[in-house]
Formats: structure tokens, sequence, C-alpha cells
């Protein structure tokens, strides 16, 4: 089955190969690869594939034997076997991490196959993530383990069927090797099994693939393996544009800086626009180093990341990132920070001033519009652009976060407002509206203060006695937020499920008020308000998804594999090929509900306590509780 993948590994022939065949970590100077071996893993077998995604490589789907084909699966994108052609290798690149410049970091994990040509000619680099110590494993052992690898596989799909650009996963192959993995860091590491995904793109090279030139850094004194090797820089350079951006290669063929200052615009505006997407479906990265992110404008490197459920702007998805860098609503400028970083990387061969002028042109200016122009088509605002509809956004999202409503779901249930309801009809909807904010005993779980009064009476103290060891064992803002969950919280131990249905209810009528009239507009703007109608329901319900990656639905998949039954990552996957759409043929059990025919399996999967959750539903108490670093 896989004798059908072509080999062109381009990438290789275009960049520095590092010559030596020396083992295990070490420091690789002037060089963009270095070759390695995949380390085999006891009894590969496959988890899911993605048939889409293997598309790509003009691998069809196995209709003879798929048993046969999955078993071959396993043992090639495991990395127990090398497919003829294949030329493993780990990419070179440093980055910036939480900010700080960290020094050669590289493919600690993941290896690159090679590139294969798909079925319309068009190239695809595959790799295997969590196949062995490469030389940049530092103190790591190269495995990746199945829940991470899920999570992934997952994603990387889901991104690709909500429309945003990202990289892909054609397979997930888990293993009977185990690895040790402190999954919190707290002193109680456990036995996991390795697992390898498969990992397609058009190219893995990132903006720290630059920061390799990177001299002394005046903060942290680490630097770059490949300091004053500018002619790497321009190989790269070269490779990068003429490959991924072949039409600014052609326009700008007889100027380099000029083609350089049009691929640092073009990659501007990619990754303004990605992040608009993000913003647009809740989702939230989690890791937004510069060696995470895409030099075409890719989602990358699937960690920590979250969709958020209820609205919250600063929400944090990555148990690890304390300080909330990468906040939900911090990563338009975050992402805009890391350009900047790259812009630094390109000197000289893209001197700064108009690297850094690009930069404040067209950034934000790029944002704002894809953001505008996809919300527009969130409300069904497909007539008019009116200078009013950014405000009618920022009160949407500000009467969601006052009521704790959930995200995708309010905003998938907008399509079947309309401006003609009666009353009844009006207050049918505004119950479904309501029913999608948090609870009084979901907020008491959301507010719930973290510390001990003791040690935040501590921290209060320690911060007006002695700010600097107070900044080095916590921040302000984490104190500001202790103490508002701990008004928060006083304050709903006083409020009824009454009280907040109600007051609820009045935040959503003032602003569906405003929505009424924003709609009214588009009506008197058409010939015919029944066929504009239908248009602006199509146009919402493609751009609303019904179905995201929720934390708790990737935690069901997993606790579900790593009970060995596979069938509920297959499931989830078939789910979210199809976002915007009913999930018809799937079985949904929901809350209360009898689970009838359900597997000993599935019962242990559950933890018996756990009742199934429709998939589009509002997450159960118990995800609040789910911690991803």
């Amino acid at each position: 089955w896989l004798g059908a993948l072509r080999f062109d590994n381009l990438a290789l022939r275009s960049l520095p190969v590092d010559a030596s065949e020396e083992g295990g970590p070490r420091t690789v100077p002037g060089a963009c690869f270095a070759r390695v071996r995949p380390s085999p893993l006891l009894n590969p077998r496959l988890v899911a594939m993605s048939l889409p995604a293997l598309a790509l490589l003009g691998l069809e789907a196995p209709a003879a034997d798929p048993a046969a084909a999955e078993a071959e699966a396993a043992l090639f994108f495991s990395g127990n076997r090398v497919p003829a052609g294949a030329e493993p290798a780990a990419h070179c690149y440093c980055g910036h991490q939480f900010g700080s410049f960290a020094g050669q970091l590289g493919d600690g994990a993941a290896m690159y196959l090679g590139e294969v040509l798909g079925p319309r000619g068009e190239r695809w680099e595959i790799q295997l993530k969590g196949a062995g110590i490469t030389p940049f494993s530092r103190q790591a052992d190269g495995r990746k383990v199945l829940r991470s690898s899920i999570r992934e596989f997952l994603c990387s799909e889901a991104m690709f069927h909500l429309g945003i650009p990202t990289t892909r996963a054609g397979t997930c192959v888990t293993s009977d090797s185990r690895v040790l993995r402190d999954i919190f860091y707290d002193g109680n590491p456990k036995n996991e099994r390795c697992t390898v995904v498969l990992r397609i793109a058009s190219t893995f090279i990132r903006f720290g693939s630059f920061e390799i030139f990177k001299p002394p850094d005046e903060y942290t004194g680490r630097k770059g393996p490949s300091v004053d090797r500018n002619d790497i820089r321009i190989q790269m350079l070269d490779y990068v544009i003429s490959t991924f951006y072949p039409e600014i290669q052609e326009a700008y063929s007889d100027n380099t800086v000029q083609r350089n200052a049009a691929f640092f615009k073009e990659i501007t505006k990619r990754t303004a626009r990605l992040v608009a997407e993000w913003q647009c479906v809740g989702f939230c990265h989690g890791v937004l180093n510069t060696d995470n992110m895409s030099i075409v404008g890719l989602t990358i490197d699937y960690g920590p990341f979250g969709f958020m459920d209820r609205y919250d702007p600063e929400h944090v998805c990555n148990g690890s990132d304390n300080t909330g860098r990468y906040a939900y609503n911090k990563q338009p400028e975050i992402c805009k920070w890391n350009l900047g970083k790259l812009a630094e990387a390109l000197v000289p061969e893209l001197p700064l001033e108009i690297s850094q002028l690009i930069l404040e042109e067209e950034y934000d200016a790029e944002f704002e519009k894809h953001y505008l122009q996809k919300m527009r088509k969130k409300l069904g605002l497909i007539q008019l652009e009116l200078e009013e509809d950014s405000k009618l956004v920022s009160e949407l999202l500000e009467t969601m976060h006052l009521t704790a409503g959930d995200f995708t779901n309010i905003f998938y249930l907008l399509s079947s407002f309309s401006v003609d309801f009666d009353p009844s009809k009006f207050e049918d909807f505004l119950e479904e509206l309501t029913s999608q904010c948090a609870s009084v005993e979901e907020l008491k779980v959301v507010f719930k203060p973290q510390m001990d009064p003791r040690q935040l009476s501590m921290m209060l103290m320690l911060a007006q006695s002695n700010p600097q060891l107070f900044a080095l064992i916590g921040t302000k803002a984490n104190i500001n937020k202790e103490l508002e969950h701990i008004e928060q919280f006083s304050k709903l131990q006083q409020l009824t499920a009454d009280d907040l249905l109600s007051r609820n209810k009045r935040h959503w009528k003032e602003w569906l008020e405003k929505y009424r009239v924003r709609l009214q507009k588009e009506i008197e703007s058409v010939g015919n308000a029944d066929a504009w109608n239908t248009e602006r329901v199509k146009v919402m319900n493609s751009n609303n998804p019904k179905h995201i990656l929720r934390n708790y639905i990737a935690q069901n998949a997993i606790e579900a594999a790593e009970n060995g039954d596979f069938s509920e990552v297959r499931n989830v996957l078939k789910l979210l090929e199809h976002p915007f759409q009913e999930a018809e043929g799937f079985q949904e059990v929901r809350e209360g509900a009898e689970e009838e025919g359900a597997t000993a399996t599935a019962a242990v999967c559950s933890q018996e306590t756990r009742s199934r959750q429709s998939y589009c539903s509002k997450p159960p108490l118990w995800a609040s509780e789910l911690c991803v670093t």
C-alpha cells in the first residue's frame, strides 16, 4: 500500500546537512539538518488514520485488505521500518520561549522522513513525531505518549476541516514501549505508551529556523549554533521563497532586498489572518514561542492547546503558563512580537528599518480586517459592512463574558434568531440561549479560590515588603486574579439560580435588541427578505461550528484508548471532519440517559461516574478539572 509514496527530498538537497554521524544530543553548527534513524517500538499498532490527510500523499483508502494496510501503516509510520526513498533527518532551529531566547532547540522528538510528491505534483514534507532521540533531544528521550499524540492527531484534522491553515496528521500509532512522564510536574510520574504521529505539511520550517544565526543574547547569554553564517541564512531565504513563495521569487528575481521585503510582508499578513481565525473559533495555541510559528502561516505544534468553552478573554489553556503570556486575548500581540523576532533574524538580508515598517503598517490592519470580516459572517451580516459592526461584536463578547456563555454554542444558536419573532418565540429563544450560560454550580467551580488564605496573606505582605523576592515566586496579575476569585466566590454564595437566570436574560435581551436593529438594516437593503434570510443562515452555519475538539471530548477518547479501545478516537475524528453539520449517525447519549449497549470498556473509560455527553453540549462539571501542561 505504501509503495505509492514517491519521495523527492528537495530540502536536503537545498540546505546544509550536518556531516557528523555522532549520535545523541549535541550542538549542530553550520547545518539546517542532521541525519537520524528512528528507534523501533515494541508491537506498534494503529490507533487511527485520516484518509483525507493521507490522500495528499497519493494513498487511497485500502479497499482490498484494510487490515493489511493498517499493519503496514503501523510498521512504517512508527519508525520501525523506513519507506524506500525516505531520508530521516532532524531540523535545527532556535527559539524565544516565553519571551526569552533559549538557544539551540531543534526537532527533539520529530523526524523529517522526506518529501512526498502528491497526485497533482504538489510536495508534502512528512514527519514522524515521537520516533526517538535526535541531536536536538537535550535531556529528553525523543518520545511522545498516547494522550498528547491523540490530541495532536485529532486537532490537526479538526483545524483543517474548520478551514484554518494547519499542518495535517495522517496516522497515530501506539505501542507496548513505555516511558515515564510526570504529567503535572508534581513528583508523581507514570508509565505511558510511546506513540508516534505522522505529520504532513508543505514545510515544517519555522520562525526559529532563522534564529540559528543569533549572536549571544543580552539577557540569557545563549546563542545560535551558526553565528556568523550569513551564507546559510541566504541559502534558507532562497530555498523558502523560491519553493513556498514562487510568485514573489519571480516578481523580484533581480533585487533580493525587495524580494525579502515582499516575503516578510506576506508572512506578516498570513500570520495576522491565521490568528484572526483562531480568535473567531475560540482556539488557544498555548505555546506561541518563535519556534512554534510556521514560516508559511500554518498552525503548527499542537501541545497544550484548547478550544474555549465558557468565553473568557483571559483564558489560559496551558497549565504551565503561570503568567498568562499566551492567554486567548494576548495571541494577536504575541504573534506580532514573534514576527518582530523573525525580522531581527533576517538582518542583514532584510534591514530592520524596512521590516519594522512593514510590521507596523500591515499586521494590525490585516488582523482587524480579517477578524471583522469573519465575525460578520458568524453574525450573518452578509449585505452591508457598517462601521458600527465592530462595536456590535465587542458588545456580544462582553455579554458572553458577563453571562459566562459557551462561545461555540451561542454563535451556533444565533442563526435561529429572527427579527420577526413573536414574544412567545423570542422567550423560547432566550431560554435556549441562556441555557448555554454557566450555572451557579459551574461558576462556583470556575471562581473557587486556588490559594490557601495564609499563603495569599503571605504573598500580599511579601509584595509590599520585598518586591524582588516576590517577583521570583509570584506575579501581581496572579494575586489580583486570586483576589477577584475570592470576591466572586463570595458573591456566588448569595446568588440563587433564579437570580442568575434573570440577570442573564436581561443582558441577552439588551444585546439581541441591538442585533435585531442591525439585521433590520440588512433586510431594508435587499429586495427579497426570504432569499436574504436563507443565505444568512447558510453563511452562519458554514462559519459557526457545531462541533469542536473540546478538552472533555479529547479526554474521553484518550481514556478509552488507554484502555485499549480506539473506537472513540476514530468516532471523534469522523465527527470533526464535519464540524458544521448535525452529527447524523453518531450515537450521542445525553446526560442522565440510559447507556444502552455500552460496552464494559466504555464503562471503565467513563470511570463509571461520568455520564456520556452529547458531542456538542456544554462541558460537564468534571471537565473544568482537566489540566493540560
